[in-house]
């Protein structure tokens, strides 16, 4: 075992603040990774702040980590000391049930491993990217694009996929017309990606400050939604809706504009659930979907995409003491669009 420094959530009311942890030492099929940056998810809060109920203190947050590998186990084929890669939100899974066959991890019949507040298979409590070093097995290890920037990469193994595998899976391209709800740390990555997939893409948000910004990322048009006529304007509009919000939204006013036969996709998880009328999905045969991460096949798609259409995140780097600011600030909306940890500053 290797004694790494982190910093760590110790009580849902309590402040992050340094602790030190132990990495196992690198087995067979393991790579040791020496940790450069860390993206800050808002699901970082949720379950710092035991949200969603289950944490696991103290708790070391942090699943957008990319570095360099320091150190191989025997048996490892895929990566090399120097190589960079990255590590998302999950570290291990079951390996043997249909959707891990299949390459869909994140759906582990068995359930996943989460790369922190989770248990590992062998019942060790898994810690995350908020700290300088972490060992994880080769098949759970991502390689990021020799081109693209470190710190810009790291939030691509959330925000990136998140946002990816639902454009993806649900068609989006040429001849499409796609809107993405929110223009936050999901929201202006699924811009970029729905650009570069090729579909016209269109903001729908509640501030007409991010007007310009969306523009910019890509956005073909933007609507306030502050504004209730756009509900009538845009009516049975779009073949896609991506929600990346995590605040309760009348969904019914967004199943409007949908056009027949077409889909809205949540990625956002509200504190309380969303009321539903049958008639707003009944009406042109709509649909109401989810979506989760991605499994390890297409988070690397993802990243081989990004970095051959120059994708990455916007982000502000931060030290890492200054991450219960950040969390406040995250709250308020206040950071385009996402925050990264300089893992030197831990």
């Amino acid at each position: 075992m290797t004694d790494v420094k982190a910093y760590a959530a110790f009580d849902p009311k309590k402040p992050l603040g340094p602790f030190k942890i132990s990495r196992r030492d690198t087995n067979s099929k393991d790579v040791s990774i020496e940790i450069k940056y860390c993206g800050v998810c808002h699901s970082d809060i949720h379950q710092a702040r035991d949200e969603w109920g289950g944490a696991i203190f103290p708790m070391v947050p942090g699943h957008e980590i990319v570095g360099l590998v320091s150190s191989v186990g025997s048996k490892v084929t895929k990566f090399k000391k120097g190589d960079k890669v990255g590590v998302g939100c999950l570290v291990n899974s079951c390996r043997d049930c249909s959707a891990c066959r299949e390459g869909l991890e994140q759906f582990c019949e068995k359930g996943m491993v989460g790369t922190y507040n989770s248990r590992d298979k062998d019942g060790t409590v898994t810690y995350g990217g908020y700290s300088t070093q972490i060992t994880v097995n080769e098949d759970f290890v991502l390689r990021i694009p020799q081109s693209m920037p470190l710190d810009g990469a790291a939030p691509l193994l959330c925000a990136g996929i998140t946002t990816y595998s639902p454009l993806k899976h649900w068609g989006a391209g040429p001849g499409k017309k796609v809107a993405i709800v929110g223009l936050g740390g999901l929201g202006h990555m699924g811009v970029k990606i729905a650009h570069a997939l090729g579909a016209h893409v269109t903001v729908l948000s509640h501030s007409s400050k991010k007007q310009e910004d969306a523009k910019r990322l890509g956005a073909d048009e933007f609507y306030s939604t502050a504004d209730e006529a756009v509900f009538t304007t845009l009516g049975n509009t779009f073949d896609l809706i991506i929600n990346t919000v995590s605040v309760k939204l009348d969904l019914n006013k967004y199943l409007g504009l949908l056009k027949r036969d077409s889909h809205m996709v949540l990625l956002g998880v509200p504190e309380s659930p969303p009321e539903l009328s049958a008639g707003s999905l009944i009406h042109n045969r709509r649909s109401l979907a989810g979506s989760l991460i991605g499994g390890l096949p297409e988070t690397q798609e993802m990243l081989d995409f990004c970095g051959n259409h120059g994708i990455t995140s916007d982000i502000e780097t931060i030290r890492m003491d200054q991450i219960n600011e950040a969390f406040d600030r995250m709250i308020k909306g206040d950071v385009r669009y996402r925050f990264v940890i300089d893992a030197k500053t831990i």
